[in-house]
Order: C-alpha cells, then sequence, then structure tokens
C-alpha cells in the first residue's frame, strides 16, 4: 500500500523559490483578494477542527496541532492548558501575537517525547503536503490518549470542482501578479490527494468519519475528518519497518 513512500517533491522554479516565502505569508494572512475570498472560504476547514472546543472555554483538552503555519488555527480555538504544535518553517509563526499560547515547538513529529498523550491531534491544510504521510499518522496515533481524536480538514485535491475553484482565484491572480504559473507551485505543495489521505487514515483508524463542503467527496472544495481507535499495532508495526 505504501510502495510510493516517502514521495519526491517536485522542484520549484527558480523565480517561484524567489518570491515563495512572501507569496506564503500574503496567502496566510489574507493581504490579496483573492487569499481573502480562499480565507472566508476556509473557515470551514478551521471552525470543523475545532468544534470540539469552540465556545467551550473550559474543554481543557491537550492539544498537538501538526502544520500550525502561521498559528491562524488559533483564532477559532480558546485557551487551552496544553497546545503543542510541529511546524518546521519558523518564519511563518515566529512573529505571531498568538505564539505566547504555544507550550512546545518541535520541527517534526518524531521530537515530540513518547511520554506524551493528546486529547486532540489536528491538523488544517496540512496532510496534503506531507512527503511521509503514513509515518506522520501512524505517530499521531501513537500520540493520542485512550479517548483522543484525530482531527483534519484538507482540499479536495484531485478533483475537479477543487482544480476549478484554484484555477479562477488564486491562481489567475498569481498569474496576474507574478506572471507565473501557480499549477507548479501546487505541485510542488500538494503530494498527496485526497483519497490517497483518506486511504492513510482509514489503514491507521479504526473509526473514521467525514464531512464535506459540497455535494460529495467528488464534487466538493473541502473535506473533514474525525478519527478515533488508533490501530496501535498498525502503528508500532509501520514505524518498526526496515527503512530502505
Amino acid at each position: 500500500m505504501f510502495d510510493n513512500i516517502p514521495k519526491v517533491r517536485p522542484p520549484l522554479p527558480q523565480e517561484i523559490r524567489d518570491i515563495y516565502v512572501r507569496h506564503y505569508q500574503a496567502n496566510r494572512n489574507g493581504e490579496t483578494f483573492a487569499s481573502s475570498i480562499a480565507q472566508r472560504m476556509e473557515s470551514w476547514l478551521h471552525r470543523h477542527v475545532a468544534r470540539d472546543v469552540a465556545n467551550r472555554p473550559d474543554a481543557g483538552k491537550s492539544t498537538l496541532e501538526l502544520g500550525a503555519g502561521t498559528l491562524n488555527q488559533l483564532r477559532y480555538e480558546p485557551a487551552a492548558p496544553v497546545y503543542d504544535i510541529v511546524e518546521p518553517f519558523t518564519d511563518l509563526y515566529q512573529d505571531s501575537p498568538l505564539l505566547s499560547r504555544v507550550r512546545n515547538i518541535y520541527t517534526d513529529i518524531a521530537d515530540v517525547p513518547d511520554r506524551y498523550r493528546y486529547d486532540r491531534i489536528t491538523a488544517v491544510a496540512t496532510l496534503e503536503h506531507v512527503c511521509n504521510l503514513p509515518d506522520l499518522i501512524a505517530r499521531s496515533g501513537l500520540l493520542l490518549a485512550g479517548e483522543g481524536v484525530f482531527r483534519a480538514s484538507i482540499p479536495s485535491e484531485g478533483t475537479w470542482l477543487w482544480t476549478l475553484g484554484w484555477t479562477l482565484t488564486t491562481g489567475l491572480e498569481f498569474k496576474l501578479k507574478y506572471g507565473l504559473d501557480y499549477g507548479l507551485l501546487l505541485k510542488h505543495e500538494h503530494v498527496n490527494s485526497a483519497q490517497e489521505i483518506e486511504d492513510v487514515l482509514s489503514y491507521f483508524f479504526q473509526d473514521m468519519t467525514c464531512r464535506v463542503f459540497g455535494l460529495s467527496k467528488s464534487i466538493s472544495f473541502y473535506r473533514y475528518y474525525e478519527c478515533r481507535l488508533p490501530h496501535l499495532d498498525k502503528c508500532r508495526a509501520f514505524l518498526s519497518r526496515p527503512s530502505t
């Protein structure tokens, strides 16, 4: 099932690398017309991940967020006694006013101490970016508390509606602003399709539910997954396999 793991990220042309950080920060902060529209739509992703704690300041659930980026998910969540993040791209969060709400910062999930357990492990528009997704999900399964929940939202990458959506908004704006092909940036960033992500989640978790922003999985902009009861034996077996 995982013969193509880890995936190899297609290289970016130099002209896109030159504006990469600036574009990413502007996009995450909604500084352009297209990105502000995208952010309003993407609020669906954030709200679904935060639904279990939103408007419940006493929820008190320990959380590990994967791919925390600019920490924009924290705007949707009440203060938590424990909020740790995994984010290798320090330029994204180092100037955030929300940084004081984060306890620990890890550049890789493998750096999280094995003894830690979280009530929630969350990911917002992150899983499509991960070259070794099974490794990330297996480690997440082992870090969940007994009744913990893995909560992830993703774009419906690989479907025609998602492709049409970014082509007519962010893709068009990117072309007009930089004269460059946004599709090349997405191929570099989105190494996993929505179906591939679902396949990995269903392999490592016994209980998985999905909601969509659209009519169905194949006709949607976004998906939200809620996963419980990790197959701990599968998680351990995958992580202990011989490296190739």
